[in-house]
């Protein structure tokens, strides 16, 4: 069985799980089946041979980048070595600096940010200001990308933010532009040394498309993953059994790509 490593998932505490999910269902108008909380995670995921997952969630307030965080840093610790986990910051904090130091103390190795759902564009100064200060802690960001509903993630919006960051090493989710593949091609694709994953695209694009924007990208600087609890793993693999791509791309994409970026160990 290929070894997948799942390159975007979202988890909540128990307690909390339920609401989180239901806001993320509101916010996209889809129904989600999957619960959001972490067991239930590595359970549909161990069925299609996942060995790691790269986790995180959004601060959606200020108030709440600490206690998030914090609970990420505990799942990780707690799964011996299953998890890489992501921080999350948020712009308008006032103790910016300071919840990136927090945030580097726990030991977590990148920062998730949602523009979209936290309420800021990614052209803006606050926007810059977080991702320069990312850069410069020398760790990964991960940034979701695009909806033709609103201009705060867009191809033209990620454009500006890698173009003023050119030190940063960006992971651009959706394939650089959820809903909005033909900007991200002409706009992104193939001009910057980014990583993007794919999560949450192959339901919403052709399929032959997606086979072409992940070559314009680059099959090495592809990740796999289901955005977790969006999506759960089988029907997610079913769409992408349905791209016309070589078993080293798939290899490269579904393993091979994160492995390297998160430092995961082989079996």
């Amino acid at each position: 069985m290929q070894k997948i490593i799942n390159a975007h998932c979202h988890i909540y505490p128990e307690a909390i799980a339920e609401r989180a999910v239901q806001g993320i269902g509101s916010f996209y108008g889809i129904r989600l089946d999957l619960n959001g909380t972490t067991e239930d995670l590595i359970k549909d995921g161990e069925r299609f041979g996942v060995v790691h997952y790269l986790v995180h969630s959004v601060a959606t307030k200020p108030t709440q980048v600490h206690t998030i965080n914090e609970f990420i840093d505990s799942e990780v610790k707690s799964h011996d070595g299953l998890f890489t986990g992501f921080g999350t910051l948020h712009p308008d904090s006032e103790t910016l600096e300071q919840d990136l130091e927090h945030l580097i103390k726990l030991g977590l190795k990148g920062v998730k940010i949602h523009p979209d759902c936290q309420g800021y564009a990614l052209d803006e100064d606050k926007a810059l200001r977080l991702g320069k200060l990312v850069s410069d802690a020398g760790l990964p960001l991960l940034t979701h990308c695009g909806d033709y509903r609103f201009q705060r993630s867009n191809p033209a919006q990620f454009k500006v933010f890698l173009d003023s960051l050119p030190d940063l090493q960006v992971i651009g989710a959706h394939l650089g532009g959820w809903s909005m593949w033909d900007e991200v091609s002409e706009l992104i694709a193939g001009k910057y040394n980014i990583y993007v994953d794919c999560c949450s695209c192959f339901r919403f694009m052709d399929a032959d498309k997606a086979v072409k924007l992940i070559r314009q990208f680059g099959a090495d600087k592809v990740l796999w993953g289901t955005d977790y609890p969006a999506w759960d793993h089988e029907s997610e693999l079913k769409l992408w059994d349905k791209l016309e791509l070589t078993s080293e791309e798939r290899s490269k994409i579904l393993y091979e790509n994160a492995a390297k970026l998160l430092h995961v160990e082989g079996d």
